[in-house]
């Protein structure tokens, strides 16, 4: 923004974006998916997706470790269920939160998920993840990243 630039001159989804981050950020938990229904409601959808997106993150972030986790992402899926790929970053969260956690999950679907996911479970703790994606992770990057993390370095 240089010095002629006002408020004003900011495009209106800018300052929704900015808003709705606001808002998503200090929402009470009864009310979250409630919110994040009507951002989704904004006419432009791109902003409104990556808002959502952003929350998701930051929320699933803090809650996977937890219990609290499974209410939560059934409930964001509610909100979400006409957005495939917010669906979809539910669904890969709910994923490392299994590998991270230690629960059940296969390695085909780990190999059939984003390069966002693949380079996260690369750098996690659960060693069959990461040889895993060493052998088969998607890209050179993903692979490197699990060949090189220090968790890994600490299993041979």
């Amino acid at each position: 923004m240089n010095h002629h630039d006002t408020p004003q001159d900011e495009p209106a989804e800018h300052l929704r974006f900015r808003a709705y981050l606001s808002a998503l950020e200090h929402v009470a938990d009864a009310d979250e998916a409630g919110l994040v229904s009507e951002v989704l409601n904004d006419p432009d959808q791109t902003m409104a997706r990556s808002a959502v997106l952003r929350h998701l993150d930051r929320r699933a972030t803090e809650l996977h470790p937890g219990p609290a986790y499974e209410p939560w992402a059934a409930s964001m899926a509610q909100a979400t269920v006409r957005h495939a790929f917010l669906t979809r970053r539910l669904q890969e969260w709910s994923l490392f939160r299994a590998i991270t956690l230690r629960q059940p999950w296969r390695p085909d679907t780990l190999l059939e998920s984003s390069d966002w996911l693949q380079l996260k479970a690369a750098a996690s703790s659960n060693t069959e993840a990461v040889k895993t994606l060493v052998e088969r992770g998607r890209t050179k990057r993903i692979r490197n990243t699990a060949r090189t993390n220090p968790k890994r370095q600490g299993s041979h």
